[in-house]
């Protein structure tokens, strides 16, 4: 099991991937052709964003490192200063750097095209994923303090709480209505204007989102079955179910008699330079697209 979940865009017209269990960075055409570099044993890449110099950069949790990969499969990688911060989501930042958050040391740091980093001190720990938001800052899933957090690029942080008691913010993105979006893993979807305003709306427990191409946004919902969502920026919610079902052992082991389940966990999700929605299937070992148009 590879255990796909961090999925990009990248600069190159392909589709990149972080394979966090099997230690490499995974390419898909637009066509389905599948490409992957192995990294360093017990590097376990998770976020991975198209960074602004033509590369592709992500985090190495357990390697306590940022990786770049070029679109020939060159990697290069910088060390995180702070020790076992477990590096998690990244982003590329409207200053031209990337940013990344740090679950475990409850930091922010910054990383230049070039290689260096800067660790900006956050009140606590827990952090997931990280966006550019539509009003110049960097914003923050803080999954464990039920926050939503705001850094300014020279380093000051706001953080603004969730309505829902346990909803564990995980996965955000700049929507299209000049707001940001995340996922909760309560089972709600929440937003969240520059200046600080909530709303939530009832939908299967997310992972990752985006923007779609259509206006919209997606989630993949790994959390709470095996689904792929839409949320309208007025909260009308729709879901797809995954084709792929991934088979229960019972508490017998192996050789019992195993009923198909969910299961394919769908993790990461981004929009392709195709106009459609690829996303990876943490539990189903595959890289998925969902077609869609601008009608739907």
């Amino acid at each position: 099991m590879s255990i796909p979940q961090g999925i990009t865009a990248g600069p190159d017209g392909n589709i990149w991937f972080a394979e966090t269990h099997s230690d490499k960075i995974g390419k898909a055409t637009p066509s389905g052709k599948l490409t992957e570099y192995a990294l360093r044993k017990l590097s376990s890449p998770y976020g991975i964003t198209a960074g602004p110099d033509g590369n592709v950069w992500f985090t190495e949790q357990l390697g306590n490192k940022i990786g770049k990969i070029t679109p020939s499969g060159k990697v290069t990688e910088y060390s995180v200063p702070t020790a076992g911060s477990l590096p998690q989501g990244i982003t590329a930042g409207p200053d031209g750097n990337l940013w990344f958050t740090e679950s475990n040391s409850a930091k922010i740091g910054k990383i230049s095209p070039t290689g260096t980093i800067i660790e900006f001190p956050v009140r606590a720990g827990g952090l997931e994923d990280i966006t550019a938001g539509p009003d110049g800052n960097l914003w923050f899933a803080w999954g464990q303090q039920n926050w939503i957090g705001k850094i300014t690029p020279s380093g000051t942080v706001t953080e603004y709480a969730t309505p829902t008691a346990g909803s564990y913010p995980w996965g955000i993105t700049a929507g299209p209505d000049g707001n940001v979006w995340f996922t909760e893993e309560v089972g709600k979807i929440g937003k969240i204007t520059p200046s600080g305003v909530v709303t939530e709306y009832p939908a299967p427990a997310g992972a990752g989102i985006c923007k779609g191409p259509d206006g919209n946004l997606w989630f993949a919902s790994g959390h709470d079955g095996d689904q792929i969502g839409k949320i309208t920026p007025s909260g009308t919610v729709t879901a797809y179910t995954v084709p792929t079902k991934v088979a229960e052992v019972p508490p017998g082991g192996p050789g019992v008699v195993v009923t198909p389940a969910p299961g394919s966990g769908p993790e990461g999700i981004t929009a392709g330079p195709d106009g459609n929605l690829w996303f990876t299937e943490r539990d189903g070992n595959k890289i998925g697209r969902v077609k869609i148009s601008a009608k739907q």
